[in-house]
């Protein structure tokens, strides 16, 4: 104890209670340990004001009591309350949540390459919180059910028994647990994860992968005087692996197999420059619209002119397409014409007048929906359409003709005069959609200007057209800088099946043959991302892949005919060749004793 009362300790405390024993000198109210009143650590004496000296007085006045072994200061209660949710229903306030999260209706919410990754990632993990919060149960209890009110008259009177309020219960009063349960090795009792079984079997599941496609192109390709102009069509890709360019007044052929470049005509003579370019579906055969409105028609192995219509329309031929034999020029003259190359005649057997200015975009489609797959003509007699002109035979059961204009309208033209089904005729329309015609109309030679449908959403040009080989009947079209959308028809009953914003300037779209997908080529953007090449997978309309390289906007746009690439043209003079898309199965069938249609002579 000597110790004690020697140490810096004990002469700290010792002048604690002589200051306490002093009737008229002040001390400051010191922290008490234990319940035993223990001076501070400090020890610097305390200087006391006037102004605390009654307070002083007043608290250690009202401390003369024996002190208690805990502290006596009050109990500081809260406003939190924790529920309990043992007995409550997790599943069901799991599914009574808002998915919907806050949005902006004026944003333009527009999809990125990353979207389909984090669509994929939300999914996964919705589903392990799904599991987590709510795990199944197949024992749970019933919902509880309010039992029927009782009147209180039937109710006899009786001593309410005697119940413990407070009632203890083990945790092996619940349901047994299986005596071999543990002798499982995989039993959740032994696993080192923090999810549940089936939680980590979605993990480590396999997942498909989003398909990759490179960034860059494989080969670029210098293409001078090539017009950064919107409403032209300069660039098209054969059936048999020729790419065929208009650059100014002349045009070139560039052979993929062997990368041969040969001068196919040069206008500067004449003083024409070229405004448009397309191969014909199957065959050598290549049109070339000019500024002047001159059409001429080309063998491309003999790098010879087959003949010239001169002139074809009033103005410059920014459009093209072929049909077997048929070709269906449009032109800024407003007018659609169609010629069969094989007559001898110069003037057209039909003209289409739909639009109201420059007629931009031209794709046929035949009744499969292929745009450059086969023919849909047969020969001059092999037709049971009929009313195109002469000798134009259709064995197919819808051929149609898209155009686009710059009056912001899509024109689908029926021009054999089919009869519509009733089914088609009796489904509604689109307010923006104009029926121009029902019932039969006779294939004369006016039966041909008036359009099956127009469709009058778009806000900008349309140039863009596609149409779905993988589908029938299905079109993709897509507006200029002030519509910025993609949009799909069925051309059956007139109706839109879905839009989608891009964000950009549509300039170019074509169908991919070995997958359903489509590619859109952009320009002016109202977005930090210009001149892109875009992948999208249809019907989802997920982003697959944005391609980007071209310092101007992308005008133009061709597929190879094995439908794995495409080549893209731009203002900055250049062409592009991407492997956009995957490789295409070998289409050889083994023959199987099954298969008696191959018996058939």
């Amino acid at each position: 104890m000597s110790a004690l009362k020697n140490s810096p300790f004990g002469k700290r405390l010792r002048a604690f209670h002589s200051e306490a024993d002093d009737d008229g000198a002040p001390r400051r109210i010191k922290p008490r340990i234990f319940g035993l009143n223990t001076p501070s650590l400090d020890s610097r004496p305390s200087v006391a004001t006037p102004a605390t000296t009654t307070a002083t007085t007043a608290t250690t006045s009202d401390s003369t009591g024996p002190d208690s072994p805990l502290d006596s200061r009050p109990t500081n209660y809260g406003d939190r309350f924790v529920p309990t949710r043992d007995t409550g229903d997790m599943r069901t306030s799991y599914h009574l949540m808002d998915d919907s999260g806050p949005c902006t209706p004026s944003k333009r919410i527009i999809p990125s390459e990353s979207d389909a990754l984090k669509e994929q990632a939300n999914a996964i993990f919705t589903s392990i919180l799904h599991t987590e919060v709510t795990p199944p149960s197949p024992n749970r209890p019933a919902s509880p059910s309010r039992p029927p009110p009782v009147p209180a008259s039937s109710i006899p009177p009786s001593t309410p028994t005697r119940r413990r309020i407070f009632h203890y219960t083990s945790p092996s009063s619940g349901p047994p647990t299986p005596t071999r349960r543990l002798d499982t090795p995989t039993d959740e009792a032994y696993s080192m994860s923090p999810v549940r079984a089936s939680s980590r079997q979605l993990l480590e599941s396999p997942r498909r992968q989003p398909r990759a496609v490179c960034k860059t192109p494989y080969r670029v390709l210098d293409a001078p005087d090539l017009a950064d102009d919107f409403y032209l069509n300069l660039v098209d890709w054969s059936t048999t692996n020729i790419l065929g360019v208009g650059l100014g007044a002349c045009v070139y052929l560039w052979t993929a197999h062997n990368a041969a470049v040969a001068k196919l005509c040069d206008l500067s003579n004449v003083g024409d420059t070229v405004s448009s370019v397309a191969w014909v579906q199957k065959g050598t055969t290549l049109a070339v619209g000019t500024l002047s409105g001159r059409l001429h028609i080309y063998d491309a192995p003999s790098l010879s002119l087959i003949r010239s219509y001169n002139p074809a329309h009033s103005q410059r031929i920014g459009a093209l397409s072929w049909n077997a034999h048929v070709l269906s020029s449009g032109s800024r003259d407003r007018m659609v014409h169609h010629r069969d190359v094989r007559e001898a005649g110069t003037r057209p057997f039909r003209r289409c007048a739909g639009h109201k200015q420059e007629v931009c975009g031209l794709r046929w489609s035949t009744g499969s929906g292929n745009t450059a797959g086969g023919s849909i003509g047969a020969g001059a007699n092999s037709g049971d359409g009929g009313g195109l002109g002469p000798g134009f035979g259709v064995h197919t059961a819808g051929a149609m003709l898209a155009s686009g204009g710059n009056d912001n309208k899509v024109c689908i033209w029926d021009l054999r005069g089919s009869r519509r089904s009733s089914a088609s005729a009796a489904i509604g329309v689109s307010a923006g959609t104009t029926r121009a015609r029902s019932g039969s109309i006779s294939a004369s030679e006016d039966g041909g200007d008036v359009p099956l449908w127009k469709f009058h959403e778009h806000t900008a040009a349309v140039k863009a057209l596609a149409w779905d080989p993988h589908v029938s009947g299905v079109l993709a079209s897509g507006g200029g800088t002030q519509d910025k959308h993609i949009r799909f028809w069925n051309t059956y009953n007139g109706s839109m099946l879905n839009q989608l914003d891009t964000g950009s300037q549509v300039c170019n779209l074509i169908w991919s043959l070995t997958s359903h997908e489509l590619v859109s080529t952009h320009g002016f953007s109202s977005t930090t991302a210009q001149n892109q090449i875009c992948v999208w997978r249809y019907p989802s309309l997920s982003m697959v892949a944005a391609l980007t390289g071209h310092t101007h906007r992308v005008l133009y746009l061709a597929m190879s005919p094995e439908g794995e690439t495409i080549v893209t043209g731009a203002g900055d003079e250049t062409l592009r060749f991407w492997n956009a898309f995957p490789r295409k199965e070998n289409g050889e069938r083994k023959e199987s004793r099954l298969d008696w249609a191959r018996l058939i002579r």
